[in-house]
Formats: C-alpha cells, structure tokens, sequence
C-alpha cells in the first residue's frame, strides 16, 4: 500500500486548492480514506473522510461548508477541495487508508504543506 499526497503550496486567504492522493496497492473505493492535518505545535487532527460503501463523507466542523472530500476510481485517487482558505488552515495535510471505520491498521502518505498567508 502506497499514497502519494500532492498539490499543496502557498495560496492567499480567500483562495483555493485541490490536493491529490494517489494510491497504490489497494483500490480506494474498498478502502475508508481520509484527510488529516497537523498545524505546527498542534496535534494530527481529522479534516474530512469518505466511507467505502455508499461513499458517506465527514467533515471537521472547522472545514464544513469550505473543503470537498471525493475519490476517482478511474486514476485511484482521493481529493480534497478546499474553498475559501483560511489562515488557521496552513499545515501539513496527510492522506490516509484504512480497511474500514474501525480497523487498527493504517496506511499515511508523506504529506504534503499548505501554507496560507497574503
């Protein structure tokens, strides 16, 4: 199992990005995947999930209304839409896959740094 995060980088408050995981390994439909975000000093925290069966998605009160979980299972890949950026939202965004909800084993990209700042 492999995820590749990309797209992150420097965007004005008010802007937009979109970022990528590519996986590799297993097939991102079958897997419960997520979004996480680790702000420097902060804890790892969770931004935004999309469940296997029936693509249920979940998002962080903080990001609700402003960010978009969605997966292609054409290219195999998980994205974040993230709309209206904030400066609390710089950090590291990490990609992540898991069996189900509640299986203990998980898979973490390398993450990649949204920085948001005019």
């Amino acid at each position: 199992v492999q995820l590749v995060e990309s797209g992150g980088g420097l965007v004005q408050p008010g802007g937009s990005l979109r970022l990528s995981c590519a996986a590799s390994g297993f097939t991102v439909s079958s897997y419960f995947m997520s979004w996480y975000r680790q702000a420097p000093g902060k804890e790892r925290e969770l931004v935004a999930s999309v469940t296997a069966v029936g693509g249920i998605t979940n998002y962080a009160g903080s990001v609700k209304g402003r960010f978009a979980i969605s997966r292609d299972t054409s290219k195999n890949t998980v994205y974040l839409q993230m709309n209206s950026l904030k400066p609390e939202d710089t950090a590291v965004y990490y990609c992540n896959a898991k069996r189900s909800m509640v299986a203990a084993r998980d898979y973490w990209g390398q993450g990649t740094q949204v920085t948001v700042s005019s």
